[in-house]
C-alpha cells in the first residue's frame, strides 16, 4: 500500500464533469485537489481529429469497450457502449454534437423533487461553460472555456435533406440550442478551427500548472475509504501497485454513469442484497444505486446515393483520400472535421405531443456497424432516435472486483410505448427521405429496404438495426424521494463527503446528446461544493 497524502477534494474520473471540478476546484489555490483517472494521457492523434472517433470506437487504449447484456427486445444480440477511458473521458471519443435537451427536461426534473435543477436554473451554467463561435445572447455564452462552432462547410446532402424537412412541414432551425429545439438544420460542435475541444483540453490543460491539483493517469479506483459513514478517501490500483489518498474535504465520483454506481457498489453502497450475492459486505443499503439505466437507441436508415459526393467516395479513391487529408492539415475543413451529425432535426411524431419526441442525425458516409470499414458504395445514413424513452434497466457488479466489468442492461424497447414510438420515428424519417428535395440524390433505400412497410415489418428491423446512441444516464439519480440515490445538491443520501457528479444523477435522460449537460452539471456542482464549504468553515468559526 503506498500513501499519496491528504486532500481536500479527490475526485474519481477525469471526463465531461471531472474535469469541469478539477479546473474549478482548484481555481483559487485554497484547496488542494486530486483528479483519478483510470486511462492514460490524451495523446492518441484521432482524439484530436473530430472525425476521428471512428477510429476509437474499438480501440482499448482509450475506451472501455463496455458491452450490454443480451438484450431481450433486439434479438437477444448484446450492443456496443464505447465509453472513454482517457483524459476527457468520452468527451474525448464521442461525435462532437453540441446539445443541451429541451427546457421541458430541465423543468420537470424540477417537477420531479431536483431542486434548483430548473431550466432557468441550470441556463447560466450552460452559458458559462459556452464560448459560442456566433456570439452571445440570451441563451448562449461566449466567455467560457468550451468552443462550440458551425460545421466548417455546408454538405449539398445536409442542404437537401433540410431542404427535405421543410417540405415535410417541419421547421427550419439554424440554433437547436436556443429558444426552441423543433425543427431541422445543421449541429453545432464542440470543436474549434477544425480540431475537438475535449473536457480536458477545455478545462484541465488550462489548470494543469497549479501546485494544488495532482493528476493521476492510469488509476483504477477500487475502494471509496469510510469511517463509519463518512468517506474519507479513495484506493486505487497503478500497476502493480495500490495506492490510496485521504480527502479531508469530500470524495466526488465523476466516473459515468456505468463506473461511477459500480465503484459505490464494490465499496459496499447499494442494494444490500446485491451486493451480498457478490461477495461485498453492505455499508449503506440504497436501492436506487445502479438502476434507473437510460440510453437511447437509434436506428439507422443507409441510403445509395447517386452522385458520388460521399464520404465513402472519397476514402474509396486513393487520390481523393489524399485530397481530404490535405484539406484538413493546410485548411482544418473537410470530412475530416464533421461531427456525429453533420446535419439532422428534432420532429414530433404526434402533433399533440408539446416537444419533439425524436432526434434524427444525418451524416455523409455510411458503414454497417460504426467502427466498421464504409460502405463499398455511395451512401449516405440518417438515424432516428426516441428521446424519452421509458425504458429503464440497470448497472450491477457482476463480483466484489473492480477489474470485473458491470452487467449493463439498458432495457432497450422494453415497453409498448418505445416500441411504438421508435416505429413512428422511422416513418417520420422515411417520409423526409422521400421528399422532393431528396430525390436526386437517392439511388436506392438499402436498410430497412422499400419491402419493410408494416409496422410489425419496421419494428422487427429496429430490433435486428437497432444500436446505443452512447447517452447512458440516470444510475445514481437525484431527488427527494427513497429511490433517489442523491439530493438536490448531488449528496449520496445517507453519507456524509460523498458526492456524484456526472450523467448518472439525470432524473431522466435528456432529450439530445448528453456531454454538453454533464459540462453543465460539473460547472453548477462546483459552485455547490465550494458555497458548502464555505458555509461549513464559517460555522466551524463561529
Amino acid at each position: 500500500m503506498r500513501e499519496l497524502g491528504g486532500f481536500d477534494y479527490i475526485i474519481v474520473g477525469a471526463g465531461s464533469a471531472g474535469c469541469v471540478l478539477a479546473n474549478r476546484l482548484s481555481a483559487s489555490g485554497g484547496h488542494k485537489v486530486l483528479l483519478l483517472e483510470a486511462g492514460g494521457r490524451d495523446t492518441n492523434p484521432w482524439i484530436h481529429v473530430p472525425l476521428g472517433y471512428g477510429k476509437l470506437f474499438r480501440d482499448k487504449s482509450v475506451n472501455w469497450l463496455f458491452e450490454t447484456e443480451p438484450q431481450a427486445e433486439l434479438n437477444q444480440r448484446r450492443i456496443s457502449q464505447p465509453r472513454g477511458k482517457v483524459l476527457g473521458g468520452s468527451s474525448s471519443i464521442n461525435g462532437l454534437v453540441y446539445m443541451r435537451g429541451q427546457r421541458e427536461d430541465y423543468d420537470q426534473w424540477r417537477q420531479m423533487g431536483a431542486v434548483g435543477w430548473s431550466f432557468d436554473d441550470v441556463l447560466p451554467y450552460f452559458q458559462k461553460a459556452e464560448r459560442q463561435s456566433r456570439g452571445g445572447d440570451d441563451y448562449h455564452g461566449v466567455d467560457g472555456p468550451l468552443p462550440v462552432s458551425d460545421q466548417s462547410e455546408p454538405h449539398p446532402l445536409c442542404d437537401a435533406f433540410i431542404t427535405a424537412c421543410e417540405q415535410a412541414g417541419h421547421p427550419r432551425n439554424d440554433d437547436f440550442n436556443g429558444a426552441v429545439q423543433e425543427g431541422a438544420g445543421y449541429y453545432q460542435t464542440t470543436s474549434h478551427r477544425g480540431v475537438r475541444v475535449s473536457a480536458a483540453v477545455a478545462y484541465l490543460n488550462p489548470a494543469r500548472g497549479r501546485p494544488n491539483l495532482t493528476i493521476v493517469t492510469n488509476a483504477h479506483a477500487s475502494r471509496i475509504l469510510f469511517e463509519r459513514r463518512r468517506a474519507t478517501g479513495v484506493e486505487w490500483r497503478r500497476g502493480d501497485e495500490t495506492w490510496r489518498a485521504q480527502a479531508d474535504g469530500e470524495v466526488i465520483l465523476s466516473a459515468g454513469a456505468i463506473g461511477s454506481p459500480h465503484l459505490m457498489q464494490i465499496s459496499g453502497i447499494g442494494p444490500a442484497a446485491l451486493l451480498k450475492s457478490r461477495g461485498v459486505a453492505p455499508l449503506h443499503d440504497v436501492v436506487g444505486v445502479g438502476e434507473n439505466l437510460q440510453d437511447h437507441l437509434q436506428v439507422r436508415m443507409v441510403f445509395e446515393c447517386t452522385r458520388p459526393i460521399t464520404f465513402n467516395d472519397d476514402l474509396a479513391s486513393p487520390w481523393r483520400t489524399m485530397l481530404v487529408g490535405l484539406r484538413y492539415v493546410m485548411q482544418r475543413r473537410g470530412p475530416l472535421t464533421v461531427s456525429a451529425g453533420y446535419a439532422g432535426g428534432f420532429f414530433r411524431t404526434d402533433s399533440a405531443l408539446a416537444s419533439p419526441d425524436i432526434q434524427v442525425h444525418f451524416i455523409n458516409f455510411s458503414t454497417s456497424k460504426m467502427g466498421d470499414a464504409l460502405h463499398r458504395f455511395s451512401g449516405f445514413t440518417a438515424s432516428s432516435c426516441q428521446l424519452r424513452p421509458e425504458s429503464r434497466g440497470y448497472v450491477r457488479l457482476k463480483s466484489a472486483d473492480p477489474f470485473d466489468a458491470p452487467a449493463i442492461n439498458p432495457n432497450y424497447l422494453g415497453t409498448d410505448g418505445d416500441r411504438r414510438s421508435t416505429v413512428a420515428g422511422i416513418k417520420l424519417l422515411r417520409r423526409i427521405m422521400r421528399g422532393p428535395a431528396l430525390e436526386p440524390f437517392v439511388k436506392l433505400e438499402r436498410e430497412p429496404g422499400p419491402d419493410v412497410e408494416s409496422d410489425a415489418e419496421i419494428l422487427a428491423y429496429c430490433r435486428q438495426a437497432g444500436s446505443s446512441l452512447y447517452h447512458p444516464t440516470c444510475t445514481a439519480r437525484m431527488g427527494e424521494d427513497p429511490g433517489a440515490v442523491v439530493d438536490s445538491r448531488l449528496r449520496v443520501r445517507g453519507l456524509d463527503k460523498l458526492r456524484v457528479v456526472d450523467g448518472s444523477i439525470m432524473p431522466f435522460v435528456i432529450s439530445g446528446n448528453t456531454h454538453a449537460a454533464i459540462v453543465m452539471i460539473g460547472e453548477k456542482a462546483a459552485d455547490m461544493i465550494l458555497a458548502d464549504a464555505t458555509r461549513a468553515n464559517t460555522a466551524h468559526a463561529a
